[in-house]
């Protein structure tokens, strides 16, 4: 009887069961409407974040390019050419094992010293 009293128990003319029921839907339609523009904010974010990718790729597109123009073999012939380089010669070369007995020679050197109170790169560790 309880159950039977709730459906036909009227509030200002309206049954508990119509009023609660339009209650249910306003509050759906206002979730809906919340959540459609929250997806909107979040869709223009991600657009936002897309342009941002798509800027950064073309800058690294442009900036291979740059470095492909200035790697060119015909530049850096021309550079060395002028700056007077030239190979290295194989007498030139150090093995690994010599690099101590080099670096001991270049910290003895005046022209590879430090100066005074700060520590050579080139000396050995003391």
């Amino acid at each position: 009887m309880i159950l039977s009293s709730i459906f036909n128990r009227r509030i200002r003319g309206f049954r508990l069961v119509e009023v609660i029921a339009l209650s249910l839907l306003l509050i759906m339609m206002l979730g809906v409407y919340f959540a459609k523009t929250s997806a909107g904010g979040e869709r223009t974010r991600i657009d936002q974040v897309e342009r941002q990718i798509a800027a950064e790729k073309s800058r690294i597109r442009m900036l291979d390019a740059e470095v492909a123009y200035l790697e060119r073999p015909r530049r850096v012939g021309q550079l060395a050419t002028l700056l007077q380089l030239e190979p290295m010669r194989a007498d030139r070369e150090a093995a690994p094992d010599s690099l101590s007995a080099i670096a001991t020679r270049a910290s003895q050197n005046p022209l590879y010293a430090a100066p005074r109170g700060k520590p050579s790169a080139l000396a050995p560790p003391t």
